[in-house]
């Protein structure tokens, strides 16, 4: 019983932990080199939202207004996949230290 109470105070300790940012030069992560192709399609994203940042909404039917917000939603999508970034929901997280509890 105190085994499984230690457990739960655990998890439950872990939701009032906030991790402090570095402030050292050495703990920023290096930014990963993209390719040519991933440039290119990263600079053509820019220009379309550069594009639509133009465009004057106030003549434009809904429907216009929601497909162009579809779209600048893709890109967005898009542009985060090719920065390659993993994350992890906090759910993930605690069932990764239960399983490890559990299992050692």
């Amino acid at each position: 019983m105190k085994k499984l109470f230690a457990i739960i105070a655990l998890v439950f300790s872990t939701h009032m932990l906030v991790a402090a940012p570095a402030n050292d030069e050495n703990s920023k992560k290096e930014k990963t080199e993209l390719t040519e192709a991933q440039q290119e399609r990263l600079a053509e994203i820019q220009l379309r939202v550069d594009e639509i940042k133009a465009m004057d909404f106030s003549e434009m039917s809904k429907d216009e207004i929601k497909d162009v917000r579809m779209e600048l939603k893709d890109m967005k999508k898009e542009a985060k996949r090719e920065g390659g970034a993993i994350y992890i929901s906090v759910g993930a997280i605690i069932i990764i230290l239960l399983l490890l509890i559990l299992l050692t």
